[in-house]
Formats: C-alpha cells, sequence, structure tokens
C-alpha cells in the first residue's frame, strides 16, 4: 500500500490551476482588448466606397449606369436585392460560419496553418468573409504580416458593422475581372437583369467566379465556367443546400452570357437625373420603363417617315396626372444621330410655342369674367399700334364663338382677347407656372406672345397641360420615387379647366390629321397643336385623367421645314402614344366640377338672352365671375315714317316716326363686311337738322398706328394710307392732315396721302356726326 504526502491535496491543485487559469485568460482579454482600442484610434477603419451612379425605373430595374470615380462598375447592391439563393451559395463556399464568429475563425486558421506546414504549401484558406472585406477595402500584398491587418481590420469590421452589412459590403466588392466588382454590376452586365432574377445557376456562377477573376471571363471561358460552376452544384446537392430538381435543372442550364454594356435607356433623361443628384449611388426615378420603351420605339419609327420631308428631330414627355410622376422622357428620337444633333435634350430645349398658349389665355379670361365659351368675338383685321395679327390661313371669319375660336386656333381672336385681359396679368398666370423666359423677360413681351412671340420648353408645356387635367392646379414634375411632396398652385379655376377641356375635345377642327376622322383607333383625349412661326416647331400636348403627353418635331438645327405642322407631324404621333400606353382608358372623362353653371344666351351674341333675342343656346358660365350684362346685338332706332333718317332723342319728332330694331355691329366688323361686300341691314343715316354734337361712338382710325414713326424712302414717293372704323349709322368721314383738311371718303374707304416733310403729324377723321378722333404720328425719310 504506497505511502501519500500528507502534504500533496489534489483538490487545493486544481483550485490553483483554475485561479492561475482564469487570471491569465483575464490579462490577455484585457490586454487584447487595450490592444485593440489603442490600435483602433491610431488606425480607424474607414469605409469610402466609390460607387458607380445608378439610375433605376420605377420598377427598379437599372436603365442607365455611369462609372464610379475610379473608373469602375461598383453598383451598390440593396438589400432586397440580393435574393435568398445567392446569399446561400455564397455562405456555403466562402464561409459557413460566418454569423458565429467574430470576423477572425481560429479553427480554420489552426487548420490552414497545420496544413500549410505538414504539405509545405498552400492547400487551404482562413479568410472569413469579414477578412475578403478587409482585404477588397485594404488591399495588400499576400504576407503573413498582412494578414494579422486582415485580421484586425476584420475585427472592426465586426465592431462597426452587424454580419448582414458586411455580407452586403462582400457582395457590393467581389471582384469579377476587368473593372467589375460587385454583384449586381456582373448581374446587369452579364445577364442584363437584377441580382434578385438571378437562377440558382446564374447566382452559382457569380459565387465561383471570384475565386479566379482574371481566368475565369464570362464570354471568354463560358465553358471552363460551367465546369466550376457545376462541381459547386453537386457540392451544394450533397450538403442538400438546395432541393434536388432545382440543382439538377441549374446543372443542364447553358451559360451563354457575354459582357454587355450597361443599359442605355432614356439617356437624356438618366444624364438629367446623373447631374441632379449626382451624390446618390443609386437614383430611383418614377420612369415607367414599359412606357418609356414604347415612346422610343413609336417616336423613332414614326421620326423614319418624317425623314425624307427634312423633318429629323422629335421630343415627348409623359406625365402621370394622378401622381405628377414623368414616366416617360424622350430628349431626341435618336440620340445616336449625331447628323442631327440627336443629343439635344428636345424637352429642355427653348423653342417657340405657336399656338400652345391660347388655351390658358382664354382660361385665364374665364376666370376673370370676360368670357364664355359661346360669347361671339370679330375676327376681322385689326391694328395694335402697328401690329396687325393675321390667321393661319390668311382669311378672316366675322363674327365667331370663342369656343370655335379656339377650337380652330383663330389669331385674331386670341390677340383681341389678350389685349382684353392684359399681357401683364397673362405674363403672371405663366410666371406661376415656373415658366422661365416670363420671369427673365416677361415685362418686354407684348401681343405677339400668344402666337409664339416668346420661348418656352416642352416641359414647361406639357406641365402647363397636366394642370388643366388636375381641375386648374399646377404642380412640378416628380423625378423621384421618394419625392411625395404636395405643392399645388390653384393656377386656375376647376370651371374655366373644365370649359376648355370641353372645347379641347371637339373633333370638328382643323388640326385632326388627315384621314383621322375616319380612324377607329381615334383616343379620347383633349388636345391642342401649334406651329411656331417659319415652320420650325409642331406641337401637339394632349391630355386624358390619366396622361398629359406633350410632343415636339422639327430639327434641333432650327431649319424650317414647308410640311412641317402640328397637325399632321406631331398630332399623329400624339394619338399613337395614347393608343399604345392608354388605350380605351378606363378612368372616364373629366367631370362638369361645383362651381359651374348653365344659362340661355342669345346665338348672335353669347350673351344672356335679351327680350329681343329669338335663337338660344345654353351655354356654360362660373355664377358669380361671368359677365351678366344682357345681349345687345339689336338696338331700337327711332326712324321716320319712310325710314329715310334716323332720330336721337334729341331731335326726335313728337310724331311721324317708328321704333325699329337694328343690328348693333361693332366699327370693325363693318368695315369688314364693307371690304368683303358682305351685305348687312344699315342704320338710316341721321336727321341732318339735328344740331347735337356726339361723343360716343367716335371713328377709330385703324391706319396709320397712333403714336408709331414710319420711315419712307422720298425717291419711292410713299404715301400712307387712311381708314378709320366707323360706327353703323355713319356715311361718311372727313379726313384733316395737321388741321387741314384732305378729303371727305364714304365710310370706312381707304385713303392715300404723300407727306411732303419730315416730323411730327395729326391725323384727324370726323365723321358725319360731327365726332372727330386724332391720332399723331412721326414721319422719317431715308
Amino acid at each position: 500500500m504506497p505511502i501519500q504526502n500528507p502534504k500533496y491535496n489534489p483538490n487545493q491543485w486544481l483550485l490553483r490551476y483554475s485561479k492561475s487559469w482564469l487570471r491569465y485568460t483575464l490579462y490577455f482579454a484585457l490586454t487584447f482588448c487595450l490592444s485593440f482600442t489603442i490600435l483602433n484610434h491610431l488606425y480607424p477603419l474607414k469605409v469610402n466606397i466609390s460607387y458607380s451612379p445608378v439610375i433605376t425605373a420605377s420598377d427598379g430595374s437599372v436603365i442607365n449606369a455611369f462609372l464610379s470615380r475610379d473608373d469602375k462598375w461598383r453598383m451598390q447592391l440593396e438589400p432586397v436585392e440580393a435574393s435568398p439563393v445567392l446569399k446561400k451559395a455564397v455562405l456555403l463556399k466562402e464561409d459557413k460560419y460566418f454569423y458565429y464568429h467574430p470576423g477572425i475563425n481560429p479553427f480554420a486558421i489552426a487548420r490552414a496553418f497545420s496544413n500549410n506546414i505538414l504539405q509545405n504549401k498552400k492547400t487551404s484558406g482562413a479568410s472569413t468573409i469579414t477578412m475578403q472585406v478587409a482585404r477588397l477595402l485594404y488591399p495588400q500584398q499576400r504576407t503573413y504580416a498582412n494578414k494579422l491587418s486582415e485580421m484586425f481590420r476584420a475585427l472592426q469590421l465586426e465592431w462597426y458593422y452587424s454580419k448582414d452589412e458586411i455580407l452586403q459590403l462582400y457582395l457590393n466588392l467581389v471582384p469579377f475581372g476587368g473593372n467589375i466588382e460587385g454583384v449586381k454590376a456582373a448581374s446587369v452586365l452579364y445577364f442584363q437583369q437584377s441580382p434578385r432574377q438571378l437562377s440558382l445557376a446564374q447566382a452559382v456562377t457569380l459565387t465561383v467566379i471570384p475565386n479566379k477573376p482574371s481566368s475565369l471571363r464570362i464570354g471568354e471561358q463560358n465553358e471552363r465556367i460551367v465546369n466550376f460552376r457545376n462541381k459547386w452544384l453537386k457540392y451544394y446537392e450533397e450538403q442538400e443546400a438546395f432541393p434536388a430538381t432545382e440543382i439538377e435543372d441549374a446543372l443542364l442550364e447553358p451559360l451563354e452570357a457575354r459582357r454587355q454594356e450597361a443599359p442605355k435607356v432614356a439617356p437624356h433623361f438618366a444624364y438629367r437625373m446623373y447631374r441632379k443628384y449626382k451624390n446618390q449611388p443609386i437614383i430611383k426615378t418614377t420612369l415607367n420603363r414599359q412606357v418609356q420603351e414604347k415612346v422610343e420605339q413609336l417616336a423613332y419609327n414614326y421620326m423614319q417617315r418624317l425623314r425624307y420631308q427634312n423633318i429629323h428631330n422629335a421630343a415627348v414627355l409623359v406625365l402621370n396626372n394622378q401622381t405628377g410622376a414623368v414616366e416617360a422622357y424622350l430628349g431626341s428620337a435618336d440620340f445616336n444621330d449625331f447628323a442631327h444633333h440627336g443629343q439635344v435634350d428636345g424637352v429642355r430645349a427653348v423653342r417657340s410655342p405657336g399656338s400652345t398658349l391660347k388655351p390658358f389665355l382664354y382660361a385665364a379670361a374665364f376666370d376673370k369674367g370676360l368670357l364664355t365659351p359661346k360669347m361671339v368675338i370679330t375676327d376681322v383685321p385689326v391694328d395694335y399700334a402697328g401690329y396687325r395679327p393675321q390667321n393661319y390661313f390668311g382669311n378672316y371669319n366675322g363674327n365667331v364663338t370663342i369656343e370655335h375660336a379656339l377650337a380652330t386656333s383663330l389669331n385674331v381672336p386670341a390677340v383681341k382677347v389678350l389685349d382684353q385681359l392684359g399681357v401683364y396679368t397673362f405674363v403672371q398666370k405663366l410666371k406661376q407656372a415656373e415658366f422661365s423666359q416670363m420671369k427673365q423677360m416677361g415685362h418686354q413681351l407684348g401681343l405677339s406672345l400668344i402666337l409664339g412671340g416668346c420661348d418656352v420648353k416642352l416641359e414647361e408645356l406639357t406641365l402647363l397641360y397636366a394642370a388643366l387635367a388636375n381641375q386648374g392646379k399646377y404642380s412640378p414634375i416628380h423625378w423621384l420615387q421618394q419625392d411625395t411632396t404636395q405643392t399645388e398652385t390653384q393656377l386656375l379655376s376647376p370651371a374655366s379647366a373644365y370649359m376648355v377641356s370641353q372645347i379641347l375635345t371637339q373633333l370638328t377642327r382643323p388640326d385632326l390629321p388627315y384621314n383621322a376622322h375616319n380612324s377607329p383607333n381615334l383616343p379620347k383625349i383633349a388636345w391642342k397643336t401649334g406651329t411656331s412661326y417659319g415652320r420650325k416647331d409642331a406641337w401637339s400636348i394632349g391630355y386624358n385623367k390619366k396622361y398629359t403627353v406633350g410632343v415636339w418635331v422639327g430639327n434641333f438645327s432650327g431649319e424650317g421645314v414647308p410640311e412641317l405642322n402640328g397637325t399632321d407631324s406631331a398630332t399623329p404621333l400624339l394619338f399613337d402614344i395614347f393608343n399604345s400606353i392608354d388605350y380605351n382608358s378606363s378612368d372616364g372623362w373629366f367631370q362638369q366640377p361645383k362651381g359651374i353653371g348653365l344659362r340661355a344666351v342669345c346665338t348672335e351674341s353669347g350673351s344672356p338672352a335679351n327680350s329681343f333675342c329669338k335663337n338660344q343656346v345654353l351655354d356654360t358660365f362660373i355664377p358669380g365671375i361671368s359677365y351678366t350684362q344682357k345681349c345687345s346685338h339689336l338696338k331700337r332706332i327711332a326712324v321716320s315714317a319712310d325710314k329715310k333718317y334716323s332720330y336721337c332723342t334729341s331731335c326726335q319728332p313728337a310724331t311721324g316716326f317708328v321704333q325699329q330694331l337694328y343690328p348693333n355691329h361693332p366699327p370693325e366688323l363693318l368695315t369688314f363686311y364693307d371690304a368683303e361686300r358682305i351685305p348687312y341691314q344699315q342704320i338710316p343715316a341721321h336727321n341732318p337738322t339735328c344740331s347735337r354734337i356726339f361723343k360716343e361712338h367716335a371713328p377709330v382710325i385703324a391706319s396709320p398706328a397712333s403714336g408709331m414713326e414710319y420711315i419712307l424712302e422720298r425717291e419711292e414717293r410713299q404715301q400712307l394710307m387712311l381708314h378709320s372704323n366707323t360706327h353703323n349709322e355713319v356715311k361718311q368721314v372727313y379726313w384733316y392732315i395737321n388741321d387741314k383738311f384732305l378729303r371727305a371718303t364714304a365710310a370706312n374707304e381707304k385713303v392715300f396721302f404723300e407727306p411732303q416733310k419730315a416730323g411730327r403729324y395729326k391725323i384727324s377723321c370726323t365723321d358725319d356726326q360731327g365726332r372727330n378722333t386724332d391720332s399723331y404720328i412721326t414721319i422719317s425719310f431715308l
């Protein structure tokens, strides 16, 4: 029996050993933490990744992209884009214990170290995904010292980032050869799709390439890649990582991918978004890819037909009225058409609007109470201080209704309405709609602006028409999905917007394209065309409840084309786009708003019917705003029994006269009737024995224009025309030059005189009622 040492106690030894181990462990932990804290302070972690700016459509697909600052295709992957299949394949291959270690896997390090020592070469690696991220962030030569640095950075990453964030960094930085980094860039450039749409075979392909990115190039070594891919697919099958049927299909899936260029959808739009939001790695726009691609194809095919007319460029903007989002943006029909300046952005180009501003002029006049749709206005020659507007076809129509004047886009009535409303008032409206030229030069514009005498952009016009579709509310464009701001300006009343929309929906108008009446696919839209002076710009802008579409057609060079006009050059494309993106719209049509009423008006004047108005029609109006003066298209005149003379209240006899209704035509209409030899009922000459001098209805000197300077060539012996507009009852007028009698003429007859010297001239016209008008002009000679 052995003799035991009475001083030896196993329990005491174990206790002392445990305390020592605990003490040393604590010392090590404290030393490690202190060292890490010091090193972390001395060498802070910096994660500053330069991503490729990516433009995405509303469905998240990439429509355009740009190189990063260091010339890499490195597209930032969003968390929702990394599919579970891709994550699982990466983790099983690269680091199956990723979610369990602190950035360094000591067991993997020990295994790799022992294998390398025993076999005297590298047979397996010990780099975790976190360590690989550290190496990608801080690339260095592969040495043992640098491996320690890599481990330190891995610990920093684990300290500052979550596991999912670290995995996200790995997927964003992993190399795929050349200047392609990250699975998103690889997925887009190799497979033309988002990473979330990758099949199992595609996901595994992208998993294995980073091992040998220089020797496994898609498009060059596809067969070798497939063999390598299938090796890992079989490993996943052994691990039962994915369903057997899916792995079987993946093994048979061919690899036909090759490197392609980054998507180039909507290049003008993409460049604009890049410049506007260049600090964002992912610019999530509202562009509807399907609508955009339809518009691009329609415009390209359409312009192939027009190029034989020497018309080469087109621009289109599609806005969603319900969201304010831009769904299609076409700066030109062919971005690569360098011969015809295809890289110019027609949506932002400054052009002449032609007649496209007329609907807003009439709407503003409706809101001021000046007009209603059935009101009659004169379409006759007129002179505004030397400015003589003409209609598109050079003809005049006499009396026309406001709705007819707008539907047929008559120029003269539009200028007359602008003169009544005031240029300043209309310019202020356009300033509210963010028209750039109105802010810069609005004070310099005159009556010609309503016929295209100003500069506008397709973007501005389309937004303005969208206000008509939104009950007169103007809202800026929403470019980004996250832009949910609701900034609205009540530019027009819902009533005036509705009245204009009803007029612009009419089909009995000259700007309906040829043969469109017989087309079974005529879209239900309100639209307006425009053609600029010199036929350099053709416009057609239309809307329904869902969309507003603006179309411009012309040449970016500014070259005019005789065949170019809004009706035949732009409207067919507008109709094609609506039929493609919103055929037989289910949104219905605009409903009559509450702030609108109906009333009976006289068809002769459009004013509320009077007792003598025989023909009446219903007209829309704005209660409390629209004018209420009753119709005065006829006036009661006291005439002699033989109807040879008329009497005023001063010379009306006690007996021997009768009261009769006569047309109350304005003087400019009478002048037009006389010039065109259109018969009308004249008021008998005023009683010649009456001594009363009238002040009302004095002659209006139409020519020469008051206040103007006329420069004449003396050798040509040029003459000036004298012409006046007079009241219905006037038969004769008398002309005076510098208070010297020139001659007497019939009312509305044109007279010519030859100035003899330069200087200021006084022109006087007196009618046979004794009413006089003076006008002053200046004459200069060359």
